[in-house]
């Protein structure tokens, strides 16, 4: 049996350890020719503290409430973390009983949830400045017996331990309901939602999150790029989202090349028309005037994050695939370079689980793998917005 280990020498090591590990058990990836790097880097400088399995905003704040409740009470770090997935899963119950029945977290796992909210928001909690432990969620457990003694020997008890302020969280958290975890609603009060707006406005005060949750409309559009007030736009965030969408409709023809090439192995003539309608459709949108004046130069500087790499190989198959799609996009479907372009990209990524060269994994295939446009994580931003807008 092999296995993956590491010396725990950083928490930052760590986690990227974790991070690894998780990959592993993914069960099929959706980004297929590796464009994830650049994806998240664009995401990241536009919504920060968002990702694509977050679901309602107000777990920014039932998950410090659940948290800092811990941080009062006795026993162990495996105890402690057991009373917190309990609570958790009890949240789950609350918001039914509350009347939500959309964004629940393990609404229909009940205890078999595998996946918390507090891992899905952990990240986001700590980009916002609302969590300032700086560790994982495992380390912060492992820390809770610690600092009950700590606190036990520095402080007076007093009725309400439980719910005073700790150096884990922002001191400005707004309080818990008291009833929170037998009835709520993903509703913010006026405070919540200040108190959100004013972490957004100190963490990322140039984010295009934080200029729009400041906008009395969170405008409901598909892609970023067909928001009413794009034009509005700081000029910083309106030249990245402008790049942002000509980079997901140029790299949209290859999602689609290669689900098409998946077709044509699996012999499936639905899909193959499927595909090639899809591509056509793709080709008569691009446009190629845009597309021709489009600096990648530019791009490059503006994708550029601090906690993202972009490397060599992924920004040579995005020029050598803009190069083709200049020449002619129409022509693409049937283009071997294109065809070769894709394959290779898919190949070298994914090695012996290629489904271009195992038919194990191919004949597995479903018959769509990142087969729709990029979008940067809006659909979840202008939820949160939604929620944000609805609070006030």
């Amino acid at each position: 049996m092999s296995s993956l280990a590491w010396i725990d020498f950083d928490e930052a090591e760590r986690q990227r350890a974790q991070r690894i590990m998780a990959l592993f058990q993914e069960r099929e990836s959706r980004d297929e020719l590796g464009l994830g790097a650049i994806r998240d880097s664009i995401a990241d400088h536009l919504f920060p503290g968002t990702s694509t399995i977050q679901t309602r905003l107000r777990y920014m704040l039932f998950i410090p409430w659940i948290l800092r409740r811990l941080e009062g009470r006795d026993g162990t770090a495996s105890q402690l973390a057991a009373e917190g997935r309990a609570m958790e899963i009890k949240l789950s119950a609350a918001l039914k009983a509350g009347g939500e029945s959309d964004g629940i977290i393990g609404r229909l796992a009940g205890s078999r949830l595998q996946r918390l909210p507090s891992s899905v928001y952990w990240a986001g909690l700590g980009a916002w400045g609302i969590r300032q432990f700086p560790g994982s969620r495992e380390t912060y457990y492992a820390t809770l017996p610690t600092l009950r003694r700590r606190r036990q020997r520095s402080e007076v008890e007093v009725e309400g331990f439980e719910d005073l302020q700790t150096g884990s969280w922002h001191p400005g958290l707004p309080a818990a309901p008291p009833d929170f975890l037998e009835t709520a609603s993903f509703t913010l009060t006026e405070d919540e939602a200040q108190f959100i707006k004013d972490r957004l406005v100190a963490s990322a005060p140039t984010s295009l999150l934080t200029w729009l949750a400041r906008q009395p409309d969170n405008g409901q559009c598909a892609y970023i790029w067909q928001h009413p007030a794009l034009g509005d736009f700081p000029a910083a965030a309106r030249r990245l989202v402008e790049h942002a969408e000509i980079f997901s409709g140029v790299i949209h023809g290859a999602s689609l090349l290669y689900n098409l090439q998946l077709a044509e192995l699996r012999g499936r003539d639905d899909w193959i028309d499927l595909y090639r309608g899809r591509l056509a459709q793709w080709a008569a949108e691009l446009d190629d005037q845009r597309l021709a004046a489009w600096s990648l130069a530019d791009f490059w500087r503006e994708v550029e994050h601090p906690t993202h790499t972009i490397r060599p190989a992924l920004v040579r198959f995005v020029q050598d695939w803009v190069g083709l799609a200049r020449t002619g996009a129409v022509d693409l479907p049937e283009s071997e370079v294109a065809r070769a372009l894709v394959r290779d990209r898919e190949r070298r990524l994914k090695t012996s689980q290629s489904r271009f060269t195992n038919h194990a994994v191919r004949d597995r295939w479903g018959g769509a793998s990142g087969a729709d446009r990029l979008s940067f994580r809006w659909g979840q931003a202008q939820s949160h917005l939604g929620d944000l807008l609805h609070g006030q």
